[in-house]
């Protein structure tokens, strides 16, 4: 509508001559605007493409380089680790890869548990729940009694 009030106070009101005349400028003004915009953008993707460009070409080269002055190696210090087996003033030893300490009178007990260590190749076990230590030759009853299977006595455990 704002064309056709335009056409009607030009020098011919309301001609369509002064209509199309006023229309053709205004679409060559938005294509001027459009066409400005087109090359702004393509401007801009230019500049972009060059950066990133320069960037990749400047790791490509810093790669290169690395590869050919490679830096200082530095020696590996691993930490240090326990001993495989501690011995004690008393006569005792931890061993740390198993976590038995050897008592100096041979009993030997779990340091994980606080337990009797009972080396599970001389333990027989029974269908009622009881257990044979073969090494001390004890047998322990599912109640927790303990026999010398030698004298068939029971074993009395002092504190």
């Amino acid at each position: 509508m704002g064309a056709l009030q335009t056409a009607s106070q030009n020098q011919s009101p309301g001609s369509i001559a002064s209509f199309l005349a006023q229309s053709q400028s205004n679409a060559d003004a938005i294509a001027s605007i459009m066409q400005s915009q087109v090359q702004d953008q393509g401007q801009l993707y230019s500049q972009i493409a060059q950066q990133e460009g320069q960037q990749a070409a400047q790791q490509r080269a810093q790669e290169e380089a690395n590869l050919l002055n490679p830096p200082d190696q530095q020696n590996f210090t691993p930490p240090k680790q326990l001993d495989p087996v501690v011995y004690y003033d008393d006569g005792s030893s931890l061993d740390t890869s198993s976590n038995i300490m050897t008592m100096s009178n041979g009993n030997q007990i779990d340091i994980t548990t606080g337990l009797p260590y009972t080396d599970p190749a001389s333990t027989i076990y029974m269908a009622n729940g009881a257990y044979l230590n073969t090494s001390t030759n004890i047998l322990t009853e599912a109640d927790g009694t303990q026999i010398n299977s030698t004298t068939g006595l029971k074993v009395s455990t002092t504190a």
